[in-house]
């Protein structure tokens, strides 16, 4: 069977836990490939919300296996806590959570150097969420990062340890002026994590190697968008990974001839968190009013998201990266009564007309969006699961998004519960 990859289209925050909680039903593996405690997905159905960090959004369906790929770096505390989460719930993780040996972990260290890294940048901050996943990855490409195999081992690991706390204490204190760490406390408390974490570990690429051999679905997952891609995204304002299709082969050992479905989760809008560039961003009392009626406000950190119009330009950048065989789209239901909605097909850049998408941040800094106009609607669509129930300019707008990207639109959700969607939209309905 293919592999199929969901991804985050835009700045991240587009609801890939519900689409994948949704295509869990009919998968037999759902793999986490890049990121960290630094994301979050959100997912609801009855009266109930849960959201995962580190986790796959596949966990909540019986018999469905899960994988914390090599190219995750893991936060011990979090990844505990949401174990205890999903038993607590009544769901078994024994025999279906499997944890790569190769991951990397995040450690106390990483942590305290990003905060302060970001206190010092003052006005220049990149707006992370403090997690401690930038060091964490710069340490791994560095060579000098620790990975859950390195547990294994207590004289190994507190050797290794040893240097690399004895190096950033001297960052910590000599630069930023912060407390310094203990090795052997942080040796104490990472060797305990092994015992817990122990049952779950494996060797993911062998293991995600057979199932496919012997003809298992895999849904591979990202964190974060394709917009905050640490190369293809608005650099530096990015991640420390790939959350775009790459990132899927690197962070899973999966060859790319196995991927058959790239899933381009998209907003119906437009919303980012964090500092950066940000074209289609709205200021006054629309882009509150989107705030307000999506609940934007990050699932890890609680901050504000920034929203904004729909951007074709940078949506078409995405695909052209990813390849996007369809596309998801989720909140739709939040532009209803919006009079009207507005979606950037072009940029102006020093009064010339382009659809190129600048990734480099000080050409689109400058850009301005130029918008094509859509009548709003007011029925409620909340709950709505047929393409052809909806109100005609909504139809209209989809399908308005799907020609601009000649990408059909296979999933639309109208609302945050599971039944709230309207399924296999496409190709004949939209597009």
């Amino acid at each position: 069977m293919p592999v199929t990859v969901v991804i985050g289209s835009q700045w991240g925050d587009e609801g890939k836990g519900k689409i994948v909680d949704l295509l869990s039903r009919e998968i037999d593996v759902v793999a986490r490939y890049q990121g960290g405690a630094n994301a979050g997905h959100t997912i609801m159905w009855g009266d109930k919300t849960f959201v995962l960090h580190l986790v796959p959004s596949g966990i909540f369906h019986d018999g469905v296996k899960c994988v914390i790929g090599n190219g995750v770096v893991i936060d011990p505390g979090a990844l505990l806590d949401e174990i205890g989460m999903i038993k607590r719930l009544g769901y078994d993780v024994d025999d279906r959570l499997f944890i790569s040996h190769n991951a990397h972990l995040i450690m106390p260290y990483h942590k305290k150097v990003e905060e302060a890294r970001e206190r010092a940048r003052d006005a220049g901050a990149i707006g992370t969420t403090g997690r401690g996943i930038g060091p964490a990855y710069v340490d791994k490409f560095a060579r000098t990062g620790i990975r859950v195999v390195d547990l294994l081992d207590r004289d190994v690991l507190r050797k290794k340890l040893k240097v690399a706390i004895e190096e950033k204490n001297a960052i910590l204190k000599g630069v930023y002026g912060a407390d310094q760490l203990n090795v052997d406390a942080i040796t104490e408390e990472y060797v305990e994590f092994d015992k817990l974490i122990d049952p779950f570990v494996t060797d993911t690429s062998q293991y995600l190697g057979q199932l496919l051999k012997g003809g298992a679905h895999v849904l591979a997952e990202g964190a974060q968008g394709s917009l905050l891609d640490v190369d293809f995204g608005t650099y530096p304002f990015v991640t420390s990974s790939h959350p775009t299709v790459g990132g899927c082969c690197t962070g899973l050992g999966i060859p790319p001839t196995e991927i058959k479905r790239v899933i381009g989760i998209v907003k119906a809008y437009s919303t980012r968190v964090g500092n950066g560039p940000f074209p289609t961003e709205l200021d006054g009392e629309t882009g509150e009013e989107l705030r307000s009626k999506g609940g934007e406000f990050g699932a890890t950190t609680g901050r504000p998201r920034r929203c904004g119009w729909l951007d074709l330009v940078a949506l078409r950048y995405t695909s052209m990266i990813n390849g996007f065989t369809d596309l998801a789209i989720t909140k739709l239901d939040v532009l209803t009564g919006t009079p009207q909605i507005k979606a950037c097909t072009s940029y102006d850049v020093a009064g010339k007309r382009t659809e190129r998408f600048p990734s480099e941040v000080q050409t689109l800094e400058k850009v301005e969006p130029i918008y094509e106009s859509f009548e709003g609607w007011g029925e409620d669509i909340t709950g709505v699961t047929s393409f052809d129930d909806l109100p005609d300019c909504a139809r209209t707008y989809l399908s308005a998004v799907s020609d601009y990207l000649d990408v059909p639109i296979s999933t639309i959700s109208t609302g945050p519960k599971r039944n709230q969607t309207i399924l296999n939209a496409a190709p004949a309905t939209v597009g």
